[in-house]
């Protein structure tokens, strides 16, 4: 192998069929196929984003390689989401990838979905600096809330997580109880830039220890929506902005609120953002001033490598190739693959 290597990522943990190359740590095409079909149901409908991966993974693949303008013939390894995520979805990328290891005669490299999150920090992006280890990070997503000391590419511990919602599930349940469109996390964080964050005091989950909870938080909303819409069928619609920023500013102060506690007992002062909540444009805002005021260096990836993506898996892909640490054809997606 000459020069950097080029790896092909493949992600289909959840909704988003998802292809990118890389050459080194350097992207040359990050594809993205979402299934709009969900949002009729509210939420991901597992069988359905089974199907959408089969009908969108040669195509997403094809065009990937296209943008990149490399052959199938350059690249030296593919790289492909293992776990955690949906046993059905994982399947197809998993499927994909080996027959494209075998037909190529290139290493497979299976990828844990949450910590190639974690290290989309290292791919490279202009003007973007990189963590030095060790350092913190929080992960935000739909199906995962972690905090995790990272300590090198590939040693990761885990603090503390969530024991029942995810953030990201949290910002997607209460926005279903708002009314408002699925996938719930980006409205919230649209109505919440036009409210108060200390109109209403919601319930911040009591949990010892550096784990979380927002299920608490969930129920409090519901059950106080459903007293003020007695008295008034119209408060939701006439304070839904105030209600946004309210219930985000809960679950940000409560992630905000364990991370520091965290970073003062293993005295970290580099801080990584990651997951697809690292978005949210209210968390951005809260860690930055939270930073301010404990001197913490805070690192937060560019938008397109926050949400499910395969440039993450291809750059993980890439640290496994140079340590050659690669797949056995027999290796097994894993719904609920942990750190």
């Amino acid at each position: 192998m000459k020069g950097d290597p080029v790896v092909l990522g493949i992600e289909s943990s959840c909704d988003d069929t998802a292809a990118a190359v890389l050459r080194g740590s350097r992207v040359l095409a990050n594809v993205v196929a979402s299934q709009a079909v969900h949002q009729a149901y509210g939420g991901v409908v597992p069988e359905l984003a089974s199907r959408a991966h089969q009908q969108n993974i040669v195509p997403v693949v094809h065009r990937a390689l296209c943008e990149a303008k490399v052959s199938k013939k350059e690249v030296d390894a593919v790289a492909f989401t293992r776990g955690p995520g949906l046993i059905g979805a994982l399947l197809v990328g998993a499927s994909f990838a080996k027959s494209l290891s075998v037909a190529l005669d290139i290493p497979l490299i299976a990828v844990n979905h949450v910590k190639a999150h974690i290290l989309a920090h290292f791919i490279a992006a202009a003007g973007a600096t990189v963590p030095s280890f060790p350092f913190l990070a929080l992960t935000v997503s739909g199906g995962h809330t972690q905090i995790v000391l990272v300590r090198d590419y590939f040693d990761m511990e885990v603090l503390g997580e969530t024991l029942d919602d995810a953030a990201g599930e949290a910002f997607d349940k209460i926005a279903k109880i708002l009314g408002l469109p699925y996938p719930g996390g980006p409205h919230i964080d649209s109505s919440a830039e036009k409210g108060n964050p200390k109109a209403f005091a919601f319930t911040k989950p009591k949990v010892e220890g550096l784990n979380l909870s927002f299920s608490g938080l969930k129920t409090d909303i519901l059950r106080f929506l459903q007293r003020a819409v007695k008295s008034d069928p119209n408060f939701v619609e006439r304070r839904i902005n105030d209600l946004a920023a309210s219930a985000q500013h809960a679950i940000t102060e409560t992630l905000l609120e364990k991370l520091a506690l965290a970073a003062d007992r293993f005295g970290m002062r580099r801080i990584a953002l990651a997951g697809g909540v690292s978005a949210n444009r209210g968390l951005r805002s809260a860690l930055r001033k939270r930073a301010e005021q404990n001197a913490w260096r805070v690192y937060v990836p560019e938008l397109a490598y926050t949400t499910d993506n395969a440039a993450m898996i291809a750059m993980v892909g890439v640290l496994k190739l140079q340590n050659r640490s690669f797949s056995a054809l027999d290796t097994t997606a894993a719904a609920r693959l942990k750190i």
